[in-house]
């Protein structure tokens, strides 16, 4: 059979084929969802958090460099994402998703982007000063979050393959990570504010200030803050 026999065959059997879908309670792997037309549903909230300008430091700078900046922060990242309950899922260059469920899924995401920025001002970049004090690159990022159902499904071939996640969630959280305004920012939709417990819309303590501004983008008003969570 010719390589245009194969694509015509895999293409027909996945449009004809019947989809299995199942209501899920824990975050699916690709251990737990078949090749073909089988899908997991469930209402998830969304996490992506993004190095910014990684081009300008991968031309900008020795390669080992760009290197230890990735694995540093995307190691960062995870742990703090652990620590509030969320699941890794995917890896994309110098991003990282994950996913939350459970009772405060929008909470726990928004806390973990906070201490992220938190782990950036007070750990990442002291300690890359502290290595290399000659070097003039800070890391900067951004942490796009948003819940909706989703539709999680197996894709790619045999020895080849990952999950896809489909819903608004996925699509926005991922669009909100490459916002850049300067400084680090958490981005979060008016859904996810909306879910919010109070110990994550105010910070300052006793004085209670609200962390989160409100901006246009796409039409549609989300939300973005600067403040930090500490991780001691």
């Amino acid at each position: 059979m010719g390589l245009g026999d194969e694509l015509r065959q895999e293409v027909d059997a996945i449009l004809k084929t019947k989809w299995e879908s199942r209501d899920g309670c824990v975050v699916p792997s690709t251990e737990t969802i078949q090749l073909g037309n089988d899908a997991v549903k469930l209402k998830g909230t969304v996490f992506y958090a993004d190095l910014a300008d990684s081009s300008g430091l991968v031309q900008g700078h020795k390669s080992w460099f760009a290197a230890e900046v990735y694995k540093s922060y995307l190691a960062c990242a995870c742990r703090v994402i652990r620590n509030h309950g969320g699941e890794v899922t995917a890896f994309d260059g110098d991003r990282v998703m994950a996913v939350f469920i459970g009772d405060i899924p929008n909470t726990s995401a928004a806390k973990a982007g906070l201490k992220l920025n938190w782990t950036i001002e007070k750990i990442l970049n002291p300690k890359i000063k502290q290595a290399f004090p000659d070097a003039t690159y800070a890391i900067r990022h951004a942490v796009g979050i948003d819940t909706s159902d989703l539709f999680i499904a197996r894709t790619g071939i045999r020895g080849s393959n990952d999950l896809v996640w489909v819903g608004r969630a996925a699509n926005v959280a991922a669009k909100m990570c490459g916002l850049r305004h300067g400084g680090n920012y958490v981005y979060i939709t008016k859904a996810v504010l909306d879910k919010l417990n109070d110990s994550s819309k105010y910070g300052g303590g006793d004085s209670k200030q609200w962390m989160w501004e409100s901006l246009q983008w796409n039409g549609e008003t989300i939300y973005r803050s600067g403040w930090i969570w500490p991780a001691d």
